[in-house]
Formats: C-alpha cells, structure tokens, sequence
C-alpha cells in the first residue's frame, strides 16, 4: 500500500517547511498545559453553543463538534497553487449551471450524456430559461479537497447546493487566538475573519434592478431543529441581517418581504439554507411550511435573488461529478487544474462488474448522499456489509459511483500519549458574484479522530483544525 503523506513530518522524522516554526514552539511547550489548553479549547466550543444535531436524533442530544488544537498548515505557494484550481472549477460550474436550464450546449456537443441531466432528480424543469441576478448560480461553494502527496491535491465533492461548515472555520480561528495569542506574533498567517463581510459585500452585489439604495439580505433557515442551525444564526449574526424563516416572509406586490415592527419589508437576496424542495410549496413540494408561497414567481421575474440559485443541486451530483474534466475543458478551454478522484459510474454495465468484483476495496457512494451517509469503505466494511452493498448494487446501479481508497494525507492530533496522525480533508469556501471569484485563505479542515478511520464528517463522529494558510 502507497505511504501515507504526513503533512507536518516528512522523511527521518524532519519537520516539513510549512510547520518549522509551529514544531520548534510545540517541542518548547509543556505537555500538560497543551492538554489543559486542548481541554479549555472544548469548554469554548460548549460555552459558545458550537454544537450540531445528527438527523434523525432527537433534537435535545447536540453534539459538540469536537476541536483539536493542533493546526493544519499550507504554505503560501501550495494555497497560491490550489487557488488557481478552485477558481477555474467554479467558473466552470456556475457557467455548466448556465448552460443546461438553457441551451445545453454541452449535450448538444456530445460531451455529457443527455440522461444526466433529463433523468437527474437535482435538475429543476422549474429553472429552464430563468437566469439568475447577475447570472450567478453558486454564490457560496465549498470545494472539498484531499491530499495525497506533496503537489498531489485531489478534489473529492463539489458542493455547490448549501455547503456548510463556515462557521467552524471562523470559530476554530478564534479560539486559536484566544488559546495561543503568542503563536500569531510569530508565525504569519492569512486571516479568515473577513468572511463574512466579504459574504455580506458579494452577496449584495447580486441584488436585481428592483433593489432601492442598499440591499436587503436576510438568512433563510429552516429552523432551531435544523443540524445546521448554530450557523444560519451565526452568519446572519455576523453579517448584520436578520435570521428568518419562512413564515416571516410573503410575497407584497411582486417583492418578497420580511415582516417587522413597522410592518412588511422588501428584501433583495435571500442566502437560503434550506432544500429546493422546500423553497416554494405553490410550485414544489406542497406539504412545505418552511418555505414562501409564490417566492418562485418572484424570483422569475428578476425581482429576489436566492442564494444558492435553485437547480444547483445537480452540480453535486456525483455521477456529474465524474464528468467534471471535461465539463471544465468545455467551458473554460483549459485543461483541469485540480484532479478529480478515478471514478465508475454504476450505471455503465462494465464499470458495475469491476465495482461488484472488487467491492472490498473501493469506496462507493450514493450519487446524491451527503455527510458520510449511504456510503460503503470497501477495505474497513464486514464481509455483511459488503454483502448488503453488493444487493444494493444491484437493484439501482444507477444509484451509486465507487472511487478508489485513496491514502489521504495525516495531520498530528492532540492525544493523552502526545501527537498521533490522523486523515484529514479541506473544505475552502467560495465567494461568487459579478465582481469575481473571493477565496478565502485555508477553510475548515475535518479531521478523523478515530485511528485509521478515512471518514471525517462530524456526523461520523470527525472534528475539525484550525487551517492556516502562511503568508508568503
């Protein structure tokens, strides 16, 4: 099996470049007050409220979202590097997004099946022809990356519905402060508290003509019982606008407006953390009350701009997924910077003999799940589960994609025995509007806290690291 690359120790146990500093003050520092610190650190996070419900729990068992005080760091060249691709990527979604609820140019060209998108339950008939304000569809995407040796990044998923986790990142940096204030006189490192004014700023530049003087935002969240909600408050919290929910909100001559003291209030951009499915009961599910009747009237004609677009689920899609070389050559002219993983599409008859043959050592995933969920690690799975798997399989091929079980890279986490490597993934987060692309230097890092283990969602019992990206 290959050697796994160990982000902050590389060969006769030397301290790679990106970590000299951090490991000369970590050898300098007392093991007991590390651990103390760590413990603190925890105690932030429960004080703070930090915490995240696992659908299908009952909502009074929060879980806190465990944190490790040990830093993941990326020099400024490797970020300069990993910019350029993530980039180039969501250009090219927003541009694909574009492209198939219009002319579907790249069906028409050959290069994507057209039962990808007609057969896709992501792909909204209800978007056909609508462009969005400003023509931006992913206004917040979340790019997740692994890493596998030292100029080998691979892009895992692309979320580009509601990805999530910017909260974390921001808390993990500000805890970080608070633990090691004297770590960040010495060591340069990008700040990420900038997010959400940087949010706030690209998601006003995407207002509609109708907007008066300086827009409206407000957060749309589904409610306190939504695993997410600590964030949705968060953000509005931090960006100045109000957190509503759908019963807040009509349709008032054309506008979507928001009730308060002075009555109901016109709003320009709604950054909704909830499904599609749910956005508008009048034209998806019925049964919906989290969302605004008619919102999809209003937002057809150019009159509230919704953040993510609608439709954009498709671009998550994992069976799209593995189209994604070609979909960012069609649209840019440039080969892919980033790799994508190697991936078998199940509903290909060959590519499902080879999956089922070798099972035992693939990944699979559904091509809709999330979060860890509905998904099978070939080499760690009983001989059961694979069994199960393999029924599954079977029955709806189309279901599911299967990756090899690549040897992400380990970042040291904080243990009562000292450091120990653990698998790691990173999640950048993404600003898109009409004035450019914003990157935000590092994103949140999750973590593995189970020895071994290559799942690092927290629902899947993973924590998160502060990510430092060095100044140059």
């Amino acid at each position: 099996m290959t050697k796994t690359y160990d982000e902050m120790w590389g060969t006769e146990d030397a301290l790679r470049a990106p970590y000299s500093q951090f490991g000369q003050w970590f050898e300098g520092e007392d093991p007991a007050r590390l651990r103390a610190k760590q413990r603190e650190a925890e105690e932030v996070f429960r004080l703070t409220g930090i915490t995240f419900n696992v659908y299908g729990q009952a909502a009074a068992e929060e879980r806190l979202i465990p944190f490790d005080i040990v830093p993941r760091i990326i020099s400024g060249a490797e970020w300069k590097k990993l910019t350029k691709g993530i980039e180039q990527r969501v250009r090219a979604i927003n541009a694909f997004l574009h492209d198939i609820y219009h002319r579907q140019e790249i069906v028409r060209a050959g290069r994507l099946p057209a039962e990808m998108i007609k057969n896709n339950d992501a792909y909204l008939p209800e978007m056909v022809g609508v462009t969005p304000p400003g023509g931006v569809y992913t206004h917040i995407v979340g790019i997740d990356l692994v890493r596998t040796g030292d100029d080998d990044f691979y892009v895992l998923e692309d979320n580009a519905r509601t990805p999530s986790g910017v909260s974390y990142m921001l808390e993990n940096r500000e805890t970080m402060y608070k633990m090691f204030p004297e770590l960040f006189s010495q060591t340069k490192v990008q700040p990420v508290s900038q997010y959400p004014r940087s949010l706030l700023r690209s998601l006003s530049a995407c207002a509609p003509a109708s907007a008066e003087g300086t827009p409206t935002v407000a957060v749309l969240t589904p409610g306190s019982y939504n695993s997410a909600y600590f964030e949705h408050a968060f953000l509005a919290d931090q960006m100045g606008v109000e957190l509503v929910e759908g019963s807040d909100l009509r349709v008032v001559d054309g506008r979507v407006a928001m009730r308060t003291t002075q009555g109901y209030k016109p709003i320009d951009v709604i950054y909704r953390r909830i499904d599609d499915d749910f956005i508008d009961p009048l034209t998806f599910n019925p049964e919906s009350a989290l969302g605004v009747p008619g919102i999809m009237d209003v937002y057809r004609a150019g009159n509230i701009a919704i953040a993510n677009a609608p439709g954009t689920g498709i671009a998550d899609d994992k069976a799209i997924y593995s189209y994604m070389p070609e979909i960012v050559e069609f649209y840019t002219g440039e080969k892919a910077i980033l790799q994508n993983v190697p991936t078998w599409r199940c509903n290909d008859p060959e590519s499902l003999k080879y999956v089922l043959d070798n099972l035992p050592e693939l990944v699979v995933k559904e091509v809709h799940g999330s979060g860890g969920y509905g998904m099978l690690i070939g080499p760690t799975a009983s001989k059961k589960e694979i069994a199960e798997f393999r029924k599954k399989l079977e029955a709806k091929p189309g279901n599911y994609i299967a990756q090899p079980t690549l040897s992400l890279s380990t970042v040291p986490i904080m243990t009562k025995a000292g450091l120990a490597p653990r698998h790691v993934d990173l999640r950048p987060f993404v600003l898109v509007s009409p004035n450019g692309v914003d990157i935000t230097p590092g994103g949140l890092t999750r973590v593995a806290l189970k020895k071994g283990s290559l799942v690092v969602n927290s629902s899947q019992g993973g924590g998160t690291k502060d990510t430092w990206v060095l100044e140059d």
